[in-house]
């Protein structure tokens, strides 16, 4: 047995005895689904939570005024920010803003691996965003599942600050986490108890001959926007031939269109980036 088949068995044997260490979702996330998932939850009772996190607070309201959701007039306020967002976008929203603080490594060259996938994942959302508008899903929604496709790789990458062969080998690592994150992601979001549609996101979002029956769905629009954003790299997703992908033919787009480069799409673009920074 090679070295690639000796981490890859360790590692699918450390998650199905419960070994690898997983993240898990800050409490303030938590608290708010919580919340929200209560019938009466209150515009007020959801700010009380988010306001524990000054940061969170200052950036919700940020994008509340931002012109991704803004109306006429300004909102000064969390609670009223809330009200006008709605529970379920707030709860979305603020997922997404404290995913950045699970992308975080002790060594500078697991770091630079780290922050190499938060800004792939950033950029996906940011296209899944896009997409969602012209596809009848929610965007918030959309965003989230962009920005969590790729969660499978977090433990991967840090667990290999211990693995002497993955820490020195970036190429091994990559090989690594290709094979095992969409099944340790699939884990990560069930044990965080999220729905079965975003589960089926981290679980399927390479499966480029997926071809379900029934609506476009986050899928679909993951699967796209990934492959989107390897446009002009050598990633072997780009290999493929984008023609015979049925998640571009859900949603109606021809593969040679590039949503980045259009005029209209870039201000959405760039402001889901500077959310999410």
């Amino acid at each position: 047995m090679d070295t690639e088949e000796q981490i890859l068995e360790s590692f699918l044997d450390d998650l199905e005895n419960n070994r690898l260490v997983l993240p898990t979702l800050p409490e303030v996330a938590l608290k708010v689904r919580d919340a929200v998932e209560k019938e009466d939850a209150s515009a007020g009772e959801i700010s009380k939570i988010i306001s524990t996190d000054a940061a969170l607070s200052a950036r919700l309201l940020q994008v509340c005024n931002s012109p991704l959701y803004r109306t006429r007039t300004p909102v000064e306020n969390l609670q009223t920010a809330i009200a006008r967002l709605g529970n379920l976008q707030v709860r979305n929203l603020v997922s997404s803003m404290v995913m950045q603080q699970m992308f975080q490594a002790t060594s500078d060259v697991l770091d630079k691996k780290m922050r190499a996938t938060w800004e792939h994942s950033t950029n996906v959302a940011s296209i899944s965003y896009v997409l969602a508008a012209t596809s009848g899903v929610p965007k918030d929604q959309a965003m989230l599942a962009g920005l969590i496709h790729d969660i499978g790789a977090l433990p991967i990458i840090v667990h290999a600050e211990d693995i002497d062969e993955l820490r020195d080998d970036p190429a091994l690592l990559d090989k690594i986490i290709r094979k095992l994150h969409t099944i340790i992601g699939e884990k990560i979001l069930r044990d965080w108890e999220f729905p079965q549609s975003l589960i089926d996101v981290a679980a399927q979002h390479e499966n480029l001959d997926r071809n379900p029956d029934g609506e476009v769905d986050y899928v679909d629009i993951v699967i796209v926007s990934n492959l989107q954003s390897y446009i002009g790299t050598n990633h072997p997703l780009t290999q493929r031939d984008w023609n015979n992908i049925p998640a571009f033919q859900r949603l109606g787009i021809e593969p040679e269109i590039n949503v980045v480069e259009i005029e209209e799409n870039k201000e959405n673009l760039q402001e889901v980036k500077a959310m999410l920074a």
